[in-house]
């Protein structure tokens, strides 16, 4: 038989309230190129084109087995690319053990939506929305 669990909405938004506050004065860092099978998988060959930092409550209440990112501050680019993939760190992030999640990357239809489909040196990156779901 095929596995198929379901959650209620309390228990989501219990789920998303326990790692979410992982990301508190995180950082989100915006790569181009193929994202790794895993957050748990070192990166090989991307190039980082922006880091911007999570607000000290990095994600307000979850509804729903929905969390959305507070406001991020916009930064200017470090190098040029296509994003296509993100990565959120704890705070103090530095290495893969401090990855909390990864994702998707672009203009629409993202896990993270930004301002351009193109990021280009010292150009401003903003972030326009970011939300996670935890599947009920």
């Amino acid at each position: 038989m095929a596995l198929n669990p379901h959650r209620t909405a309390a228990a989501a938004n219990a789920a998303l309230d326990a790692w979410k506050t992982l990301l508190n004065s995180g950082k989100l860092r915006i790569y181009d190129g193929t994202q790794p099978a895993t957050a748990s998988t070192a990166i090989s060959g991307n190039t980082l084109l922006a880091e911007l930092s999570f607000a000290a409550t990095a994600f307000g209440a979850s509804a729903n087995g929905v969390a959305t990112a507070a406001a991020i501050t916009s930064v200017n680019a470090a190098a040029t690319g296509t994003p296509t993939w993100f990565r959120a760190l704890k705070t103090g992030g530095v290495d893969v053990t401090d990855n909390v999640f990864d994702g998707t990357v672009g203009t629409s239809g993202c896990d993270l939506t930004i301002n351009s489909a193109t990021i280009t040196a010292g150009a401003t990156v903003s972030v326009t929305s970011l939300t996670i779901t935890e599947n009920m």
